[in-house]
């Protein structure tokens, strides 16, 4: 079921916190998350992400500006 359009996408406050820390800087590092439900917004092109599966920190995903693709 999708989340109602009065409440918005949800996003991870860590997270969003962390990106745009990481814009302001200019900095480029794979980001660790466990935010599997966090929708991704334009602050995070440009990174990677490193995606908790439930078991181990399994996939790097890079968002680009065409989309997402998958590092390792």
């Amino acid at each position: 079921m999708s989340r109602s359009i009065k409440k918005g996408p949800y996003v991870d406050a860590k997270l969003l916190k962390k990106m745009q820390k990481l814009n302001e800087t200019g900095e480029k590092k794979i980001i660790k998350t466990w935010a599997r439900a966090s929708v991704i917004t334009p602050d995070f092109v440009g990174h990677t992400l490193a995606i908790h599966n439930g078991k181990k920190i399994s996939s790097g995903i890079y968002i680009g500006t065409d989309g997402w693709t998958q590092t390792w």
